[in-house]
């Protein structure tokens, strides 16, 4: 609650600027389940105030805002963190435990795909490449 009153004190081009990294650190937070369920367990979610300052940060799904994101699964959570029914599951950590299992399954899946199609890819050009000739 003190961050949120302290980005409502920010108002010059450095303040703009630190808000932009303020809230660009606080959303990529939101891909972490762990924190989730910590924010969840002390009743954050609960805050009305805290659930608006979540409604505002959906400006983070724009290109011009999504562009500066390492870890873009966090703009899915700020989605699900919209609806009450989901935050209130977040209090049970068996929840956030597997959210991050089916985080790193993902993951896992996405590497192995990504590997195999890098490797047709090469193989691919290796092929026009000896063709050509």
């Amino acid at each position: 609650m003190q961050f949120l009153l302290f980005l409502l004190y920010i108002s010059d081009d450095t303040g703009n600027r630190l808000r932009f990294q303020l809230e660009l650190e606080f959303v990529q937070c939101l891909a972490n389940p762990n924190y989730l369920n910590f924010l969840a367990q002390r009743g954050y979610f609960k805050d009305k105030a805290f659930v608006n300052y979540l409604k505002y940060l959906l400006y983070w799904k724009e290109p011009e805002y999504a562009k500066y994101l390492k870890y873009p699964q966090c703009l899915h959570m700020l989605e699900l963190l919209q609806y009450e029914h989901f935050r209130k599951e977040l209090v049970n950590a068996q929840c956030a435990k597997f959210i991050d299992e089916q985080q790193i399954l993902h993951w896992q899946h996405y590497s192995r795909k990504r590997m195999r199609l890098q490797q047709a890819l090469a193989e691919q050009q290796q092929q026009n490449n000896t063709s050509v000739k």
